[in-house]
């Protein structure tokens, strides 16, 4: 629906923001509170270093990092929630708790969007746990079930809401991401796969069309970003020197494979109504799905001793790099100069 849509624009900007907030904290503001030089820090990496680093530590500095990190990860995660409740949940009706179906809207790129925030937010905790000297085994539990928790926070708060409801897929999704992030430090001890998103701006020029597209995804750049979902696509970006250590291709080389929809003018079906009240029906515009590969970039694999460049890239790695790629849906193939 029209208003679960605008709410998963604030999700993604409150995943963003924990994301730099996490980030900003271990690179700068942690370690500026910290008495002891950050032996043990891995942030840039992506690959876990024995726990024997962690004689570096006397249980004294230990626990003043896990004390920092612990208050980082409330200030970060409760100022979101606080954030996002006055912003938006506070001016809607409130009910008794209820669930709400919706797995079929938006031919699911909402659930990779879900999927995505919960990953993004447990790999930028599970950075500030390695950075406070907890052992492998806390650090990617307390770190990997952070982003799912918040997101459960988040859904709690919908399942009270009269206007939505809790839901099994978003949770399902949720759940995912953080599993996705998890499942590979247990694995191989690094992110060889990363989550991703890319954006390109849809124009719309039919006039029936262009103003429901105003409407329901706003006019600027940012907004359509955040919700349009016919010009998102989520990734799967995989490292390849990291599968094939003995190659001779550089360790920022990655090849991804993305999911995206087209034709989406409202959740279920293109059936809607104007700001008149007259009813809109577009079911002759198909709905469908499309799937890409593509190459792309690892910048966390690109050396630099600068703190700010190490944050730099550490966020933007949260984006696919723009790049030719090949697409399959069931319109056929198309090969994309550029894909944002």
């Amino acid at each position: 629906m029209k208003f679960r849509n605008r709410k998963f624009e604030w999700l993604l900007v409150l995943s963003f923001f924990i994301l730099v907030q996490q980030s900003f904290s271990q690179n700068f503001l942690l370690p500026a509170l910290s008495s002891t030089p950050n032996y043990n820090s891995n942030f840039y990496k992506d690959s876990i270093l024995k726990d024997s680093s962690s004689v570096f530590f006397t249980d004294k500095q230990r626990k003043n990092r896990i004390k920092l990190v612990a208050a980082a990860n409330i200030i970060g995660y409760g100022g979101a929630l606080v954030g996002l409740y006055q912003a938006w949940y506070k001016d809607y009706p409130q009910t008794h708790f209820h669930f709400f179906n919706d797995n079929l809207e938006w031919l699911q790129v909402d659930k990779f969007g879900h999927a995505y925030s919960a990953y993004i937010e447990s790999k930028a905790s599970m950075e500030l746990w390695r950075w406070a000297g907890v052992s492998r085994k806390h650090r990617i539990w307390y770190g990997g079930l952070s982003g799912a928790a918040y997101q459960t926070a988040i859904e709690v708060l919908d399942g009270f809401s009269a206007k939505w409801g809790w839901s099994w897929g978003d949770f399902i999704a949720n759940c995912a991401g953080s599993g996705v992030l998890v499942a590979q430090e247990l694995l191989w001890d690094e992110q060889r796969i990363d989550l991703k998103f890319s954006f390109h701006r849809v124009n719309y020029p039919d006039p029936v069309l262009h103003e429901r597209a105003n409407e329901l995804f706003g006019k600027s750049f940012l907004s359509r970003m955040l919700k349009d979902y016919n010009g998102q696509t989520y990734w799967l970006s995989a490292n390849i020197k990291s599968f094939f250590p003995k190659s001779s291709l550089p360790n920022w080389l990655n090849v991804a494979v993305g999911y995206g929809a087209e034709g989406m003018f409202e959740g279920f079906d293109n059936i809607w109504e104007d700001k008149n009240g007259n009813t809109i029906d577009r079911r002759d515009i198909p709905r469908f799905r499309k799937w890409y590969i593509a190459p792309d970039i690892n910048l966390t694999k690109i050396k630099t001793k600068s703190k700010l460049l190490k944050t730099v890239f550490f966020v933007l790695n949260s984006f696919k790099f723009p790049a030719p790629s090949i697409g399959f849906s069931k319109n056929g193939v198309e090969f994309n100069w550029l894909h944002f």
